[in-house]
């Protein structure tokens, strides 16, 4: 089977994911621009969690490009990346409404990184799949981003409950690791 049911279904998780995230997003009662502040922690939280949604939507639109054919292993790994990014409205929310306060912040970390996990074990499903294809292998070779942020997420999530600001700065710090689209795989498709 090919990757287009696949990609159409993972697009259009994304974009529900996106549109609960907006959707919680209450519009504030009054009409002066001190009526937005109590709504910083929750467009904040929500910035963020758009940009790492598109992250990864971003990445898995180019890695899909280097996959040939799908199996029933690529799609349960899918999904289960997908749980993890169904998550991320919730815990968007959560700290938005509690002020960006420990509990919720150290639960973000947790989603973040089973979301890191889930990516690294679709994509090392994929390559096993694919029977070690040099191109697929050698676009996601050692995965030190991967590793990196799976690291920043296990340490943030302690760290929210010494401050949670400071875990909202390593989440910040891998979005910007993430931010442009993974050039191993543009390499490879080039």
């Amino acid at each position: 089977m090919n990757t287009n049911r696949l990609e159409a279904f993972s697009d259009g998780v994304i974009a529900i994911i996106i549109t609960i995230m907006v959707l919680e997003i209450k519009v504030p009662h009054g009409e002066t621009l001190e009526a937005l502040a109590p709504l910083i922690p929750v467009l904040l939280s929500y910035v963020l969690s758009f940009i790492y949604v598109g992250i990864y939507w971003n990445n898995h639109h180019h890695f899909m490009h280097m996959v040939h054919n799908v199996n029933g292993k690529i799609l349960w790994a899918n999904l289960h990346l997908l749980f993890w990014l169904s998550l991320i409205p919730f815990a968007t929310g959560w700290i938005g409404e509690n002020h960006i306060s420990a509990v919720p912040v150290a639960l973000y970390g947790f989603i973040l990184m089973m979301c890191g996990i889930a990516y690294t074990l679709l994509a090392r499903i994929v390559i096993s799949v694919h029977g070690q294809d040099p191109k697929l292998a050698a676009a996601i070779g050692r995965d030190y981003k991967g590793i990196v942020s799976v690291i920043a997420y296990l340490s943030a999530i302690p760290l929210a409950f010494v401050n949670p600001w400071i875990s909202i700065a390593l989440y910040v710090a891998v979005a910007i690791l993430w931010f442009l689209p993974d050039r191993r795989i543009e390499r490879v498709l080039d």
